[in-house]
């Protein structure tokens, strides 16, 4: 059985009489330790298929398997833990405290998980050793999303979901975040899924999942992913 299982899941937006399919009968796998790139135009369905799987929405219907638990049948209760524990989350815009330290950002994930990393530890991990008392305005944006990466990771989850992570960066700053999230998922083993409209970013994939008005078009498998190093764009 695959780690991460997307089971024929629809998701349903009622307004009125008129119904919107966000998610039309789409179903991928991925499995542990694996880096998937999933890549789709903006409205595909790509961000909707991640607010699913991280806890943050529920499907109308189908399955949603993490670990051979379907989340798609836990309660509110449940998918809080789910979320405090298992996901770690990087976001486009960092979602940094702004009166909080680096250190002390990255500090927030043990106060509300038990198996969580240590916080000096991890920031040195993503670059940030002479950083950690700045406040997030003294950050440039690749630092201060450095530290977001931080955080999430020091959470000590089983999945990352990262979306759109280099949207508000230059492309040497964004390539860099991105080598950091390749060299975490393969470290770390910690299973890695990037969203991304950017097609440049699939060869970096170990499997890449195009969306498209909903649906699932394509699942290519790489044997042998590309450094981002290498990569053009």
């Amino acid at each position: 059985m695959a780690y991460i299982e997307f089971d024929h899941v629809i998701k349903e937006y009622r307004t009125g009489e008129t119904s919107i399919k966000a998610l039309d009968d789409a179903s991928f796998t991925v499995e542990k330790g694996e880096l998937a790139v999933i890549l789709g135009s903006s409205g595909a369905g790509k961000t909707t298929a991640l607010n699913i799987l991280g806890g943050m929405d529920t499907a109308t219907s189908g399955r949603v398997l993490v670990d051979g638990c379907n989340i798609a049948e836990y309660s509110t209760k449940q998918l809080i833990g789910y979320r405090r524990t298992d996901i770690g989350f990087v976001f486009q815009f960092y979602n940094l405290v702004p009166n909080l330290t680096a250190l002390e950002n990255v500090e927030l994930a043990s106060q509300i998980c038990g198996d969580s990393l240590d916080a000096v530890e991890t920031l040195k991990k993503v670059g940030l050793t002479e950083r950690m008392d700045n406040f997030p305005a003294q950050l440039s944006g690749g630092e201060q999303q450095r530290v977001s990466i931080a955080r999430a990771i020091a959470k000590n989850p089983k999945i990352l979901l990262c979306d759109e992570p280099t949207g508000a960066l230059d492309d040497t700053t964004g390539k860099q975040i991105l080598q950091l999230l390749q060299d975490t998922c393969r470290k770390e083993k910690i299973t890695v899924l990037i969203i991304t409209h950017n097609s440049a970013l699939a060869p970096m994939a170990d499997r890449l999942i195009r969306f498209k008005s909903g649906k699932i078009v394509e699942i290519t498998c790489n044997e042998h992913p590309v450094p981002i190093a290498e990569i053009e764009w």
